[in-house]
């Protein structure tokens, strides 16, 4: 529906007229008449808030949290729900729950009421009948209302709910709701209404504790084995009143108590009052925790973990990538940067589930997100958060830190590395889908945040003004500081070029000539004066760390002899550290890959597979089940790095998953026919390993890539699907010394073209499935 065929009103709840809870969530409630021959029955509704809806005592919500987190303000998603099968002849009740959800409640450091200070519901019902006739039952006036169960609901703080005051059969048509209260009417726009865009937030699987702990401090702790998001349900018989208490925690301290500190103000804390009644069953509805242990308070008895289950939930993606190798560490590590993302991908893609943050950030977002689009079909996913960022792009083309936006009004905006999400992430999204809508789409958005930087300063080719947040959480931070040691100015203005590149691949794309022309005279003076203020005359790069060195390199941002000198000084970077990585948020993403880029995935091998403190996974045999937002999040002896900024599922770093997959496996798009219609698979084997398989389910069906060293011979399986060509590298061999399915290469099915490349073998290949075998040795 368009906003304006809306005629419904936006309904709500006086809380403080009527003597109620401000806290409680309010239920609303509507009877009405259903005649026969009934054709079908279709309701659109939304909500000032999160929502669940029920009609004739059934709950129609299979998706939580709806409407979904957008930049409220401006895009405002509604959602169809056809219930035709649930529509009685006669007399019929529909009934809305609210919360506050991220539009009410608090969000990252504001208090409460930061999109507005009233929840609302705005519904529509269609009925259509067989003889063309349409009935209509809105939201209006004639609506009732009352508070129930539900005490408290908060993104962060939990779920309080007294069973107590449950309304049985509320509901159903039969309630008698003569003491509910009347509903005010909301004057509200409706002019921001979207139909859903979002991939729907579902319960999508279960897990039972692993056991039962009890703490040196005397206290019961279910551990569930993983660290997830959703919350826990549980079933009791206890006297009326007893109050039962979960309280959700990431880690345990070194002496094995429970651990919240992290949390900051969050208190992750679900409280369920009992009603006094056989086998009571509770599951929280409004509210998510991030977590691996659940401290239990008031269980009457002995604890049983049957009566316990964890409800995991996040964007109902499908999953579409799997990699596997022969270091069961890494293999581990590979779950670790999936259940990161599964538990981030909560309709934006946060940095972290736990404290009281959760929140959008763009920078986590770009440089995970080639590894997302590997483990899961994000393309709707992405798309809806995109145009969130371009609703809240501010007019001069900044770009917030967060989207959505809740840090408006402040000038800690437009970021070096988060801001360029917006040209980063569409570009990244037509590389691995080849949909060329959403590049046209957030084009303007891309463009405009190139032209906003270089309006910054004084200086129209650097970027050295605003608010930054340099590598964050590098290991070559000056004491006191989250930022790394590489300048502010070198890593934005490194970005600056980045972005403009990107920009300038997207404009030839969509055939805007005129931009390709403009923009890419604009990368060229990026660099030209990156060059002039970082490099010194006889190529040496200003800032001595491994992040500079990277970006430069990553980028392009210098060739010939001064390319080859940077080079050479991250090879004697790496050695001076004794191959251990000092890169944070910015530079991590890019080390391994350009490595690999420069002919030395030797080195990534190295940093890669390490064990030692820091690396990927160090967190692994520490025990991490999700990736840490620091290296040392928790040390060896079971200290904290910190206490204020210490999240134990934040996956920025889990970035690394892209080269398991692009060099480890070699699967790769060629960025001339995206979206995989051309693939390049190019596994790189590496000291270390000696099996490694991936599998990506593409737009046109799985490829797979697989490797193995075994009794002094490689064989590499391949398949390409249906309607798709590939390019194949077979690494450190010749054409005479290979064979397809046994038979010599040039007798083999489908290999159109064999060339020699350097060490390689390079096939031009049809879809199909392929597997070749030589001689190995290095």
């Amino acid at each position: 529906m368009d906003f304006a065929e809306w005629t419904a009103q936006w309904i709500t709840f006086d809380h403080e007229q009527n003597n109620r809870s401000p806290e409680a969530s309010p239920m609303f409630r509507k009877t009405f008449e259903a005649g026969a021959n009934l054709l079908s029955a279709r309701i659109y509704a939304t909500a000032l808030g999160i929502y669940e809806l029920e009609l004739n005592g059934e709950r129609l919500n299979e998706n939580k949290f709806l409407p979904g987190w957008t930049s409220y303000h401006k895009r405002l998603q509604t959602q169809t729900f056809n219930v035709t099968g649930l529509i009685q002849k006669g007399r019929n009740a529909i009934g809305i729950t609210l919360a506050d959800g991220w539009y009410k409640g608090r969000i990252g450091g504001h208090p409460n009421n930061f999109y507005g200070d009233q929840r609302a519901a705005l519904l529509e019902l269609y009925l259509v009948y067989e003889d063309g006739r349409q009935e209509i039952v809105i939201t209006d006036d004639s609506w009732r209302c009352e508070t129930g169960p539900i005490i408290m609901a908060s993104i962060y703080d939990g779920e309080t709910y007294d069973a107590r005051l449950e309304k049985d059969g509320w509901s159903r048509s039969s309630y008698a709701d003569h003491d509910w209260l009347p509903v005010s009417i909301l004057d509200h726009s409706k002019q921001m209404l979207i139909p859903q865009e979002n991939v729907p937030t579902r319960v999508m699987r279960e897990l039972k504790p692993a056991g039962l702990l009890r703490t040196p401090t005397g206290e019961d702790i279910l551990d569930f084995g993983q660290n997830m998001v959703g919350w826990v349900s549980f079933s009791l018989t206890a006297p009326e009143g007893t109050i039962i208490e979960l309280a959700h925690a990431e880690v345990l301290d070194r002496d094995g108590n429970f651990y919240t500190d992290n949390l900051r103000s969050a208190k992750q804390t679900t409280r369920y009052v009992c009603r006094g009644s056989v086998n009571e069953y509770y599951e929280p509805r409004f509210s998510f925790q991030g977590f691996r242990y659940v401290k239990v308070t008031g269980y009457p008895g002995d604890m049983s973990l049957e009566a316990f289950t964890a409800h995991v939930i996040y964007s109902a993606l499908d999953e579409t990538g799997t990699f596997e190798c022969s270091d069961e560490l890494v293999n581990k590590l590979q779950s670790n940067i999936v259940w990161g993302q599964r538990g981030n991908f909560l309709d934006v893609p946060t940095d972290c589930p736990q404290r009281d943050e959760r929140l959008g950030y763009t920078g986590d977002a770009q440089v995970f997100i080639r590894t997302a689009a590997f483990n899961m079909d994000v393309a709707a996913f992405f798309t809806k958060w995109l145009r969130d960022l371009k609703a809240d792009q501010l007019p001069n083309g900044g770009v917030s830190n967060t989207v959505p936006d809740t840090l408006p009004g402040w000038d800690l905006h437009s970021a070096a590395g988060w801001g360029d999400a917006a040209v980063i992430c569409p570009w990244t999204l037509y590389l691995c889908y080849g949909d060329k809508r959403l590049l046209e789409e957030q084009y303007g958005s891309m463009r405009s945040w190139v032209e906003f930087i270089r309006s910054l300063g004084e200086q129209e080719f650097l970027w050295n003004s605003g608010f930054q947040f340099g590598d964050w959480l590098a290991l070559d931070a000056p004491a006191g500081s989250y930022a790394g040691a590489t300048p502010k100015d070198f890593i934005a203005t490194a970005f600056y070029a980045h972005s403009t590149d990107l920009l300038v691949r997207a404009a030839q794309v969509l055939g805007y000539v005129d931009d390709v022309a403009r923009y890419t005279e604009l990368r060229n003076r990026v660099i030209e004066h990156f060059n002039l203020e970082f490099v010194s005359k006889n190529g040496r790069l200003v800032s001595p760390t491994q992040t500079a060195h990277v970006l430069a390199l990553s980028f392009g941002l210098v060739e010939d002899n001064v390319r080859a000198r940077v080079e050479q000084s991250l090879i004697q970077l790496l050695e001076q550290s004794d191959h251990k990585l000092t890169t944070g948020f910015l530079g991590t993403p890019y080390l391994c890959s350009t490595l690999t880029d420069i002919g030395r995935t030797d080195l990534a091998y190295k940093l890669a597979l390490s064990r030692e403190f820091p690396s990927w996974l160090y967190s692994v045999e520490q025990g991490a089940t999700t990736i840490w937002e620091h290296w040392d999040g928790q040390n060896a002896d079971g200290s904290f790095w910190s206490a204020d900024m210490n999240s134990f599922n934040h996956y920025a770093f889990g970035a690394i998953g892209d080269w398991f997959y692009r060099v480890v496996s070699g699967i790769d798009t060629d960025a001339e026919s995206s979206g995989y219609k051309h693939t390049v698979i190019r596994p790189r084997p590496g000291e270390g390993l000696h099996y490694a398989r991936a599998s990506f389910q593409s737009m046109y069906g799985e490829i797979l890539s697989l490797w193995r060293i075994e009794d002094g011979k490689m064989t590499i399986q391949i398949t390409l699907p249906p309607n798709t060509t590939g390019t194949v590298f077979l690494p450190n061999t010749c054409q005479e010394e290979v064979t397809e399915g046994g038979d010599r290469l040039i007798e083999a099915d489908g290999i159109r073209q064999v060339t020699a490349q350097e060490k390689d073998v390079r096939l031009e290949l049809d879809s199909g499935s392929y597997q070749f075998q030589y001689a190995w040795r290095l």
